[in-house]
C-alpha cells in the first residue's frame, strides 16, 4: 500500500530564492508527497503570504497539502490546507476556530506527556522526534522508536515522524507504524542529488 499512497511530508529549505519553486514543482511530481509544509523564520507576514501563495498554486496543481508552520493566522491569509503548531504557537482550540475543518498538526517530540495531552485535542496529525540527528534542529532531544508504537496504541491519529530522516534510515521508522516521514535537509541540501531525484530514494 505504501507504494500507491503519498508518505512524505516535505518541509521547506530555510532560506526560498527564485530557483526554488522550479525545484517544488519537480519534486511533487514525483506523486510521493502528501503534505508540503512552509516553514521559514525572520520573515515579515508580508513576504510570507507572497511566497506562500505562490507555493500555493504548485501544491495546489500537485494535489498536496499546503500547510504553514507556527501561525493558524497566516494560514488563513494565504488560504493554505492547514497549519503546524508547536509548543508554544498558540492554541489548537483558537486554530481550530479560525481554520475550521482544516489540517492542524502539533509537535509532540519525544514526550509521552505531551503525546497525551496532544491527543485529547484532537488534531490532525502528531509529529514525533527528532529520530536521527537533524541538521534543521541540531539540538532537538532525541526520541526513540518505540515511543512510534507507544503512541500506535493509544490514537488512530496520523504519525509524522521527523528529525534527520534520510534514504538510508527511512524504513525503520516505517516498520514502527508511521504514517509520514518529515524530510528536509536530505533533499534541499542534498550535495549528490536535485531535489526530484532525492525525492524517488524513498520507496
Amino acid at each position: 500500500s505504501l507504494k500507491l499512497r503519498r508518505f512524505l511530508y516535505l518541509i521547506s529549505p530555510n532560506r526560498i530564492d527564485e530557483n526554488f519553486y522550479k525545484s517544488l514543482n519537480e519534486a511533487l511530481s514525483t506523486n510521493k508527497v502528501k503534505y508540503f509544509q512552509l516553514r521559514l523564520k525572520k520573515h515579515s507576514n508580508q513576504k510570507l503570504i507572497k511566497i506562500g501563495k505562490k507555493i500555493k498554486s504548485i501544491t495546489r496543481k500537485h494535489k498536496v497539502k499546503l500547510i504553514i508552520n507556527d501561525s493558524a493566522l497566516l494560514a488563513k491569509k494565504i488560504d493554505a490546507d492547514g497549519c503546524h503548531l508547536g509548543q508554544s504557537d498558540g492554541s489548537i482550540n483558537n486554530a481550530k476556530k479560525l481554520l475550521k475543518n482544516k489540517v492542524i498538526g502539533i509537535t509532540c517530540h519525544g514526550s509521552r506527556k505531551l503525546i497525551l495531552s496532544a491527543i485529547k485535542k484532537k488534531p490532525s496529525y502528531l509529529a514525533l522526534g527528532s529520530f536521527f540527528k537533524s541538521k534543521l534542529k541540531p539540538n532537538a532531544k532525541k526520541a526513540s522508536k518505540n515511543l512510534i508504537a507507544w503512541t500506535r496504541l493509544r490514537t488512530n491519529l496520523q504519525i509524522v515522524a521527523i528529525g534527520g530522516i534520510n534514504n538510508r534510515n527511512y524504513k525503520s521508522l516505517i516498520k514502527f507504524g508511521v504514517n509520514y516521514l518529515a524530510i528536509s535537509s536530505y533533499i534541499w541540501n542534498n550535495p549528490r542529488l536535485k531535489p526530484k531525484d532525492a525525492i524517488k530514494k524513498f520507496k
